[in-house]
């Protein structure tokens, strides 16, 4: 298998839809368990793919009083620093109101972009949409959200469940405007090859699809022909 880093790279190439359709034909993996419900949506959609690998907390943005306890961000901006790998920092929110998570904005993003996070994904809110492509650091959130109470990092480098999925630190995520999946570990060694694959069918598929000089029974027949005729006929 190719290092880490070039995988990455490869699927970089890729949009995020097309790598879930891959999957679905190649990996066993059910897919409600790998891609994220809609209602995380990027706020930097001139950005992405995002591709990179899980570094996970909890926070509390939004709960009154208290005061802030950020220890544990700045632990993970230095263990992001020592992974040598693009990172997407996932972060599930829990504080106490949920419309008024804001779990960052462009100064922690410019914070994390050095040290090697391309991105955040967050079932809460950020802010300063803006600043943070400007950077380039892509946000996959909630939506946006002008302000938040006190910081406060409640756990680090555990499972979250963020979207309706479970991210566990080290899985690979991948992102763009219309969405978040993680990658199942099974199918990293092929899934660029099969993906590129995938590419020339369904442009072969959407071609059949678009005619309105066939029926549908024999479209139907000509992307059952296609589908073997790229290999996807016999996966997973």
């Amino acid at each position: 298998m190719l290092p880490l880093n070039s995988i990455i790279e490869e699927l970089r190439d890729f949009d995020t839809a097309l790598l879930a359709n891959t999957i679905e034909y190649i990996d066993p993996t059910p897919p409600h368990e790998y891609y994220m419900a809609g209602e995380i949506q990027s706020v930097t959609p001139g950005l992405g793919p995002t591709v990179g690998v899980a570094v996970t907390c909890e926070m509390d943005s939004s709960s009154p009083g208290g005061t802030a306890d950020t220890d544990g961000f700045w632990q993970q901006v230095e263990e992001i620093g020592e992974m040598k790998v693009p990172v997407i920092w996932v972060v599930k929110a829990v504080g106490s109101r949920p419309g008024h998570e804001c779990i960052l904005g462009d100064g922690m993003a410019k914070t994390l972009f050095a040290a090697g996070c391309v991105g955040a994904v967050t079932d809460g809110g950020v802010r300063d949409a803006p600043g943070m492509a400007s950077v380039p650091f892509a946000a996959y959130c909630r939506g946006l959200t002008i302000h938040h109470t006190a910081l406060r990092v409640t756990a680090i480098n555990q499972p979250v469940h963020v979207g309706g999925i479970t991210i566990a630190p080290g899985d690979l995520v991948h992102a763009n405007f219309e969405g978040v999946i993680k990658i199942p570990q099974s199918c990293l060694p092929t899934l660029a090859q099969k993906a590129t694959q995938m590419r020339a069918f369904e442009h072969e598929a959407h071609c059949v699809m678009r005619r309105t000089d066939v029926t549908p029974a024999e479209k139907r027949k000509q992307v059952g022909t296609l589908t073997e005729k790229y290999g996807f006929s016999q996966c997973v």
